[in-house]
């Protein structure tokens, strides 16, 4: 009889598996408690329901997420994110509506929905490039200023909220444009376009780390940087790289929080973000020292935050209490990663595996 624990083993110790079960076990609590959870209906073409909406407010957090993995796959961390959202939402809505303080051009702005200070692609690459410049900026300070991940990124983290606090000038500004809001809002057979969107950063970010040598890179570095160094690869350059494309998907992050709630709040926007990312990232797998990481289960990772806090919300579970809970989930699945929690679960198999009667 053919024995199927290595199967299974391999299974265990692939990086998708205990998110996808901590995933599967919050699924699981609604089904039985909530089934309404799973509801699915269609207005105006669109589809809608609970699980639309995890997977919608998810997304600026996945991208995140993805950057994110990068940067703790080398070892470091980045701190900045939700002000680097902050500010390259903040570029977006300027460039839209410069004008502070003149009513009758307000009022104009209001009354029009397609009346914009700039096309809309310039918004976009400014926003995109705006958030790209700050992850290079982090890059920089980490790869070639030497300065520890955490202090570097905390310098951009504390000032980046009065950067954007000073490009819109201390206001919170309302977007009435709407081609602007199709980011955040709109929809393409039937699905919100922030899901395409994460869809379409992932794929450049899996080809650029599965299908060249950059992930192979990003690794070594997180792994061992100065056999990294010795092997003649410049771990400046990759450190550098992961750096900048945080800052690019923070951006695109930003965009989409902008477009969503039609408002920027410098103070508010992006809000602990950079919490979240990490959170994802370490139920995903990723070890925060650096080495072997995996994009696809830090989006998972993003699935279960925003499954868990939609879940917390239907039950009447207060927003204070929202972090308490969250820190809950993220200490119970890396108890699951645990080397006792393997062990546990190693033996529990080997008991209930096949025996061979010592007779035969």
């Amino acid at each position: 009889m053919k024995n199927n624990t290595p199967l299974f083993k391999r299974i265990r110790e692939n990086r998708l598996f205990w998110p996808l079960v901590a995933l599967a076990l919050i699924f699981i609590f609604n089904a039985i408690f909530s089934p309404g959870f799973f509801k699915l209906g269609i207005l105006d073409g669109h589809l809608y329901g609970n699980l639309i909406d995890v997977f919608n407010n998810s997304a600026p957090l996945m991208l995140v997420a993805l950057g994110m993995t990068l940067v703790i796959a080398t070892g470091g961390v980045d701190l900045s994110v939700g002000a680097v959202i902050a500010i390259s939402a903040g570029m977006g809505a300027v460039l839209i509506n410069p004008v502070f303080g003149n009513e009758e051009i307000t009022n104009a702005v209001a009354a029009d929905p397609n009346l914009t200070n700039t096309p809309l692609w310039l918004v976009v690459v400014v926003t995109l490039a705006a958030g790209t410049l700050c992850g290079l900026w982090n890059g920089m300070l980490v790869s070639r200023a030497k300065i520890s991940p955490m202090v570097a990124t905390l310098i951009l983290m504390v000032a980046g909220r009065g950067i954007a606090q000073l490009i819109e000038r201390g206001q919170i500004m309302t977007v009435y444009y709407k081609p602007y809001h199709w980011f955040g809002n709109g929809f393409i057979l039937g699905l919100p376009v922030s899901i395409y969107i994460v869809a379409i950063v992932y794929v450049i970010a899996w080809v650029l780390v599965r299908k060249t040598s950059i992930g192979l890179f990003i690794e070594s570095v997180g792994l061992n940087s100065k056999s990294t160094y010795y092997s003649g690869i410049s771990e400046k350059n990759i450190k550098l790289f992961a750096y900048t494309f945080c800052g690019f998907c923070g951006a695109v992050a930003g965009l989409i929080l902008g477009s969503y709630i039609h408002a920027i709040d410098a103070n508010n926007i992006g809000l602990n973000y950079e919490l979240d990312a990490i959170f994802a990232v370490v139920i995903g797998g990723t070890l925060m020292s650096g080495g072997r990481f995996s994009l696809l289960a830090s989006i998972v990772g993003a699935l279960i935050i925003w499954t868990f806090t939609i879940t917390m919300y239907i039950f009447g579970v207060p927003a204070n209490a929202l972090l308490a809970g969250r820190a809950v989930l993220v200490l119970v699945v890396i108890l699951l990663y645990s080397d006792y929690a393997r062990l546990i679960l190693n033996r529990f198999v080997e008991q209930k595996g096949p025996r061979h009667d010592a007779t035969n």
